[in-house]
């Protein structure tokens, strides 16, 4: 067992953990989560030994072995095979063991628990992962320097999947995976046999792969079990019962002080008084989960949507320096679609969304584009383009050269750097903030079409869900490239498959597409799917029509969320007048006024939570 015990850390005087403390159980898969900054790495590097804790303790079982994902790419000019099988396990210590012993005995032991482990088998199961996150049978014989630096990093979670370790650290690994990959290391973590934590934003990777969730907040770890979104119920629901405990122990707090304030100077009450003064003082305030509210993510609209197709392409082929990556594309973009991009990485993906944003010409074919069409384009190695001296002030500066300051700071603001947070050095901002401005920057002229590939990289849960409510308040076309599957479903409705060459509608959900990856891309169960095919126009305009018919019902529920929200504030404005323990003696008219008016509004409530109750329902129904 993991013994996480009274656990408190410092980092350059900063408290990241007070007194935390957790029981891991062997066998567990642990999701740890938690906001960017909220020291998830720390906790790593302390569990590893990297650095000590102020106090408390960390217990590892003596015998176990840990394994945590290199900081630094493999590179050396062994093959990526060699890479794998060289990693620390059981099976290498033995071999090496095996080179110089003597002792016939021990020979026979070494032997013999080789063939207890399956060593022999080793070669094929290195094999077997290094497929699973992308690299084909030619690839695992090249040596490692001939790979970049990212692809040399999935050698790096190779290698430690490989060596199978007692406790396995994972901090974010699908940075360095695609779609394929994730899905592939989300299969392959389900089936762990020893425990592992892992840190990740991927809502489907937490829900699927894990069965607990260790949740860093407020300085404190939590154990929760299940997954993610069992998680999330399970803390909403502790958060509405602290809140409700709170407030409970805040009126009784209020109805024993005023009796202090009231009888204290009198001596026959006196004593009454400073039994109320020691209640008071014993009272243990309820902690409550603090909830940072998550900035918003704005898209802005276009000024006018444009007549479709927006982008069409016949017969069109693309490349470089006169190599053909993809031909034979014949494809449309209307107003209205949500496209992913399916495909394991070196397959074209990015090579076509050059070509649809106008940074790529077609080697033949031709493109047509609509009159007037702006296009937005995101892409994480856009980070190197920014001006790491400069602040998002002076970015926006830049696109608004002519406008008044009052303006300049308002859009600042809009993209989510508002006030002094808008003069911080690029440098300085960290990687989810570089996001947020980038994507801001990319949106900025309000485009008809907004490419995002892996928009998600470096965005904590939470914000991700920020990013996923304002595509989906975006009225435009949007193309998706992302490793994130809960994103993709809850954005996309076509799904396109670069594949050997040539993009093609996938016939399927992302369900079907993740059985299509894990069987090695061999669809699964085609036999029996007897699933009419869908004509994609149709498809996108039942889609556009979806979205229409539901409009009315988002709005219902926003306009619930609102009243709610107002409401609540005013309960709480109410309820604090109200636990005044001397105002029903000094204006009982007033008091009995409020007290009515405080069942209205609880009344009126219970009415909103019906509204937002029915729509979200009829929401989910549609």
């Amino acid at each position: 067992m993991l013994i996480i015990d009274d656990l408190t850390v410092r980092i350059a005087g900063r408290s990241l953990l007070e007194n935390a403390s957790a029981r891991i159980v062997p066998g567990a898969r642990v999701g740890l989560v938690g906001r960017n900054g909220t020291g998830k790495s720390t906790l790593f590097n302390v569990i590893t030994g990297e650095i000590g804790a102020e106090t408390g303790s960390i217990e590892i079982p003596p015998r176990w072995r840990l394994g945590r994902l290199a900081q630094e790419a493999p590179n050396g000019p062994e093959s990526l095979l060699e890479v794998v099988l060289m990693a620390p396990s059981e099976r290498t210590d033995l071999l090496a063991e095996a080179e110089t012993a003597t002792d016939p005995d021990r020979i026979a032991e070494i032997q013999t628990r080789l063939a207890d482990i399956g060593a022999h088998a080793a070669p094929a199961r290195a094999a077997a992962i290094l497929s699973g996150l992308g690299f084909s049978t030619a690839d695992q014989a090249r040596p490692c320097t001939e790979f970049s630096g990212g692809w040399r990093m999935r050698v790096a979670l190779a290698a430690t999947l490989f060596s199978e370790p007692d406790l396995l650290l994972l901090d974010e690994p699908t940075n360095y995976l695609d779609l394929e990959g994730t899905l592939w290391l989300q299969d392959h973590l389900a089936k762990y046999p020893h425990t592992m934590i892992i840190v990740s934003h991927d809502r489907d990777l937490l829900d699927n792969a894990v069965n607990q969730i260790l949740s860093l907040e407020a300085k404190k770890l939590t154990l929760y079990k299940g997954g993610y979104s069992d998680f999330e119920r399970l803390r909403s629901e502790k958060l509405v019962l602290d809140q409700k405990m709170m407030k409970k122990q805040d009126a009784q707090r209020a109805h024993l002080q005023a009796f202090v304030d009231r009888f204290r100077a009198k001596a026959s009450k006196a004593t009454q008084a400073q039994s109320r003064i020691k209640m008071l003082a014993k009272m243990q305030p309820i902690s409550t989960m603090v909830t940072d509210e998550v900035r918003p993510i704005i898209i802005p609209p276009p000024e006018k949507l444009l007549s479709p197709p927006i982008i069409a392409t016949d017969d069109v082929s693309v490349g470089y320096d006169g190599r053909v990556i993809l031909s034979d594309l014949s494809l449309r973009i209307d107003n209205d679609d949500r496209i992913a991009l399916l495909g394991s990485n070196g397959n074209g993906k990015s090579t076509l969304v050059k070509l649809l944003a106008g940074k790529l010409p077609p080697m033949q074919g031709s493109i047509t584009r609509a009159a007037n069409l702006k296009v937005g384009y995101f892409a994480q190695h856009q980070v190197d383009e920014l001006d790491m001296d400069g602040s998002p002030y002076d970015h926006v500066r830049r696109l608004m050269p002519d406008q008044p300051e009052s303006k300049v700071r308002s859009r600042v603001g809009t993209i989510g750097f508002s006030g002094q947070a808008g003069n911080t050095k690029v440098e300085k901002l960290s990687g989810g903030e570089k996001a947020r401005l980038l994507l801001g920057l990319a949106t900025f002229a309000a485009p008809q079409l907004i490419i995002l590939d892996e928009p998600t990289n470096h965005l904590d849960i939470d914000s991700r869900g920020a990013l996923i409510e304002a595509i989906n308040d975006y009225p435009g076309a949007i193309i998706l490239v992302s490793h994130d599957r809960y994103l993709l479903e809850a954005c996309v409705d076509r799904l396109w498959l670069v594949s050997g060459g040539k993009v093609a509608p996938f016939d399927g959900d992302l369900a079907d597409y993740q059985r299509y990856v894990v069987s090695d891309g061999r669809p699964a169960n085609t036999a029996t799917k007897s699933a009419p095919r869908v004509d994609p126009v149709e498809a996108r305009r039942a889609a556009a029509g979806k979205r229409a018919e539901t409009a009315p019902l988002r709005k219902k529920i926003s306009e619930a969320e609102g009243k709610i929200a107002q409401l609540t504030r005013q309960l709480g404005k109410l309820d604090v007048t109200l636990s005044d323990g001397t105002l029903f003696a000094r204006e009982p008219a007033r008091a009995a006024e409020l007290s009515k008016t405080r069942a209205n509004v609880v009344a009126a409530i219970a009415k909103a939570e019906e509204e937002w109750l029915a729509a979200s329902s009829a929401l989910e129904t549609a």
